[in-house]
Parts: structure tokens; sequence; C-alpha cells
């Protein structure tokens, strides 16, 4: 009773969590369309390249179902883990697929979303009511109730293999997040910050690569130091004033070299009266 009963106070902790999956499920095929493809025909390889990723490839830490199942760390994984790892992909895959799942949840702190419950809730749906068919086509003789229990599994199968593809391709677009390879997140709104769990005491980096230690190299270019004005600015010619190219202007004095010299006269002047005035008197003569 206590397994199952910290698993269900595990499964509604992971309600709580703050941070979302970098993809839904709905867009994984658009994410990274040739590992979709590469999980629906090589599911078990996958789910075991996955497993150890998110593991960072420390195998020390492997426990059988990631310690979520009530047989972990009962299967002798301590002695050699990646001959257990691969019974697991192998036979118990439904329950890798989940275990990897649950890990990266529980380690960068991500629920769910509702519509990517539906499609998970459908596909168990599906393949309840295609075991359901084929218990009773089995106690029956009707062609038609076994006719419709193949075509139940046979969708059912494919629903399966489809949704655990787009979950596998999840995790590994969730992980390349976690260890960087999207490179320099772009500048904008500053998460949302939240407390620390009473099992996390400290919070995990959210998808983010953790900062360099001291006296590492940042991962930004350092600025080249330059003074005032800038290396590559042109230099200013010499001159003086005025400018070298500026025209010399011509010495003149007061009045200028062509000005009319102006005409020698007293008050009044020496032709006044003008010759033809009249002579003084009045009345005039």
């Amino acid at each position: 009773m206590a397994p199952s009963k910290d698993n269900m106070e595990k499964m509604k902790l992971r309600q709580s969590y703050r941070n979302l999956w970098h993809t839904d499920l709905i867009n994984t095929i658009q994410a990274d369309t040739p590992y979709c493809c590469f999980s629906f025909f090589c599911a078990p390889c996958v789910s075991y390249a996955l497993r150890k990723r998110a593991l960072h490839y420390d195998m020390t830490r492997y426990v059988c179902c990631a310690g979520y199942m009530s047989c972990s760390g009962r299967c002798g994984e301590s002695r050699c883990p990646e001959f257990c790892l691969a019974t697991e992909v192998l036979c118990c895959f439904p329950n890798s697929v989940s275990s990897t799942r649950f890990l990266l949840q529980d380690e960068l702190n991500i629920h769910t979303t509702k519509c990517d419950n539906c499609i998970i809730g459908f596909m168990f749906c599906l393949q309840q009511l295609a075991c359901i068919f084929s218990i009773v086509a089995a106690f029956s003789d009707n062609d038609e109730i076994e006719d419709a229990s193949q075509v139940l599994n046979c969708l059912a199968d494919t629903a399966y293999l489809s949704v655990c593809a787009c979950m596998q391709t999840q995790h590994k677009v969730e992980m390349d997040k976690r260890d960087g390879k999207f490179g320099p997140q772009p500048l904008g709104v500053p998460p949302m910050q939240q407390m620390s769990r009473i099992d996390q005491p400290v919070p995990p980096n959210v998808g983010y690569p953790p900062p360099a230690a001291y006296g590492q190299p940042l991962a930004h270019p350092v600025p080249q130091a330059q003074g005032y004005p800038a290396q590559n600015y042109p230099a200013p010619q010499a001159q003086g004033y005025p400018a070298q190219n500026y025209p010399v202007p011509q010495a003149q004095g007061y009045p200028a070299q062509n000005y009319p010299a102006p005409q020698a006269q007293g008050y009044p002047a020496q032709s006044y009266p003008p010759v033809n005035y009249p002579a003084p008197g009045y009345p005039p003569k």
C-alpha cells in the first residue's frame, strides 16, 4: 500500500508543476519529423537511448522503470544496468516510455496539458475497448463481432504506436532544450518565479543550461576594448583658419581700387547756381 500511495501523491504533485513541454503531442511531428518516424518504426531502440540520455548517460543511477514500479531496485540493476534496460524496453515497453516521461517531469517540473491528456486517454480507452471486443469474440461464434474485434485491435495498435512515437519525440525535444541544443535563448518576458518544493530544495534550470562556473569563459562574446574615437573612425584632416582650400581675399583699402573717386566740391558747389539760372531779383527782369 505504501508504494501505491506514494505514486498517487507524486501524480497529484505533477499537476501543480508550472512548466510545460516545449512542444505538445500534436506538433511533435512538425518539430522533428525524422525522429518521429524513427520512433514509430524502431520504438524500443529510441526508448533505450532516451532513458540513457535522461539519466545524463550515468547508468549508475539506473533503476528499473525509473523507480516507479514495485519491482524497481530488485532486478539486479546495479550489476548490469545496460542489460536490464534492454530487457525493460523489450519486455515492458509501455512502462519504459511512461517512466522516462515521469522522470523528465519530476526533474524539470513539467506538467502535461489537457489536450495531451485527452490524446493519451483516448489511446487507453481504445485499447480497453479492443480488449473487451476480443474477449466477447472469443466466447461467441458471431463472425461480425470477431471482425469488429480485429478492426478495433488494428486501430488500437496504430493509435498506440503513433502516440508513443509522438511522446518519445516530445521527450527528445525537451532534452534538447535542457541540454542547450537550441542555442542562446532570446530575450523575452522573465518566467514566473516559484517556490521550491520540499523534496527539491533547489529549483531546476527549467530546460536551460546551467550558468558557467567561476573562472570559465562566458558564452557571449566579450566586447573589444576601444577608446574615443573608435579605431576605425577616419582621422580628421589637420587645418587652420581659414581652410587651406579657401580662396585668399584680395588686398584692398578704403575705398576699393576700382571705386570712382569723388569729385572735389565745396559748399555751395562750384557750378552753383547753374549757368541758365535766372538772375536774382523780383520780379524777374
